[in-house]
């Protein structure tokens, strides 16, 4: 084996491709590159409160983008990410669960959705000794095919009395993700 050193590598046609290897193998990239076998990738939170019905899941409203290098994450109605590039995604979300009063909230859910139904889920359970605010992360590595797949987060506010919501802090409730490869 040897080493080729190279200033400038450039694609043959003119669609910015450069293939090194074949599937599975493992490269290294030099400090300031840009690896694109990581796109598309998103993040993004919510910018208020979002109030619950009591021990239902809803889906969590994300309006505000951090990143989203593709335009794949729709901020605005499904608040859902849809990779174009087929692969493994990682995929992690945070909801941060709220009784209205002080030891009022007995469980908080948050769940990874893709397609619609539940992918993976993650549970805290206070009882018998209630609190009143509390995150609760969950994540996944997921495929995507790279045209009709897609993933959600919900979460659920289990209270014994008042009422149930997301509470938004700095980033509070949040959704990212992004494209481990083949």
């Amino acid at each position: 084996m040897g080493t080729i050193k190279a200033t400038n590598i450039e694609p043959i046609a003119d669609n910015g491709t450069v293939t090194l290897g074949s599937s599975g193998d493992i490269f290294t990239l030099g400090s300031g590159t840009k690896a694109s076998f990581l796109y598309p990738a998103f993040e993004a939170h919510s910018d208020s409160n979002q109030s619950l019905t009591d021990n239902t899941y809803a889906k969590v409203a994300l309006q505000t983008e951090v990143l989203d290098t593709n335009s794949n994450f729709d901020s605005s109605s499904n608040y859902r990410f849809t990779p174009t590039v087929a692969g493994k995604y990682y995929i992690e979300g945070q909801a941060r669960g709220s009784g209205s009063t002080n030891d009022t909230l007995r469980n908080v859910y948050a769940a990874i959705y893709k397609n619609g139904s539940i992918y993976k889920e993650s549970r805290i359970n206070f009882q018998p000794n209630e609190i009143e605010l509390c995150a609760i992360q969950v994540s996944a590595i997921i495929d995507m095919n790279g045209s009709s797949d897609y993933v959600e987060l919900y979460a659920a506010v289990d209270i014994t009395s008042g009422s149930a919501s997301l509470s938004e802090g700095t980033k509070a409730n949040y959704f990212l993700g992004y494209r481990l490869g083949t």
